[in-house]
């Protein structure tokens, strides 16, 4: 199981561990990380987060994209911002560092 570093919104760290298959937004949502209100639909942006490492992260999906561009102005978006319903945990991620981004 990879082991994730987390930071969240309010500045505290944890690290948690997450089984491969499931998306980065269950894992976050089992430690109360997370909302993720639309289940993953990439439509609400209550699971964004930063990655520190941007290659392993990936790129966004198109949907994902559409949703990060309608947060901006209302929360910092950076170029490792990604919706964690948008991405499997995999053994690469293991020993990730990643950020919760405060909520609109």
């Amino acid at each position: 199981m990879p082991s994730l570093h987390i930071t969240t919104a309010t500045g505290e760290t944890k690290e948690l561990q997450a089984a491969t298959g499931i998306t980065l937004m269950e894992a976050l949502q089992a430690e109360g990380l997370v909302e993720g209100t639309c289940g993953g639909a990439a439509s609400c942006g209550t699971c964004h987060v930063y990655f520190t490492n941007k290659e392993i992260a990936g790129e966004q999906t198109e949907d994902e994209g559409y949703m990060l561009e309608g947060l901006e102005g209302f929360v910092d978006i950076r170029e490792g911002s990604r919706l964690s319903c948008q991405l499997k945990v995999t053994d690469a991620h293991d020993g990730l560092k990643i950020e919760i981004a405060p909520e609109a």
